[in-house]
């Protein structure tokens, strides 16, 4: 008999969880040539977690007009953390995102895609959003934080989300909180497979 999942958890409960951090290897790739050892490794993946990051826009009452910063990429132990606004988005790595034979796993990807294309026009293939899967399990809430606490007791941070992601360099605690939401996302998919 299958576990229950929970289909709501309440902001108070997840203030008290510990926080949860990718502990692996993150590359941060702010020079094209390296691109293609990044990619030749996550093609060897038929899932990688998936998320990108965008410097907020404080503008009252209008759309973020900033372009993709970075692109997070995750696979065994390791996070890539592409600096887009340095390098663009290389046509080796928007090949990548267009392989259908690669499913790239996120939360609330289509924002995410949508942004990726602006820089260089693709296919999207092989995308799955984990609150799809959330939907389907008639689970209520589904951002990454709350999915995140059902599944894994833990709660993520979200200190660095309004952060500058177009800074020269990436802080530490930047790098760890966007490789986070790419591997968290992975093991969410592969947590929340089990119930399907």
């Amino acid at each position: 008999m299958k576990a229950e999942i929970p289909k709501i958890i309440e902001k108070e409960e997840i203030r008290n969880l510990p926080i949860i951090a990718f502990d692996g290897e993150i590359v941060v790739l702010d020079q094209v040539q390296y691109v293609q050892e990044a990619v030749d490794f996550l093609t060897q993946f038929d899932v990688i977690g998936f998320d990108t990051e965008t410097k907020p826009s404080f503008k009252k009452g209008s759309s973020n007009q900033h372009k993709v910063a970075v692109l997070q990429l995750y696979a065994d132990s390791r996070a890539y953390l592409f600096r887009l606004n340095k390098i663009g988005l290389p046509q080796n790595l928007a090949d990548l995102l267009a392989n259908p034979k690669i499913l790239k796993v996120g939360a609330a990807v289509r924002d995410d895609i949508k942004g990726l294309k602006a820089l260089t026009p693709f296919e999207d293939e092989g995308f799955i959003d984990i609150q799809n899967i959330a939907a389907k399990l008639e689970i209520e809430v589904r951002s990454l934080r709350k999915l995140t606490a059902m599944f894994f007791c833990h709660r993520l941070s979200k200190t660095q989300q309004l952060s500058n992601w177009e800074s020269d360099t990436l802080s530490d605690s930047q790098a760890v909180y966007a490789a986070t939401d790419a591997w968290i996302s992975y093991e969410l998919y592969r947590k929340m497979l089990v119930f399907l």
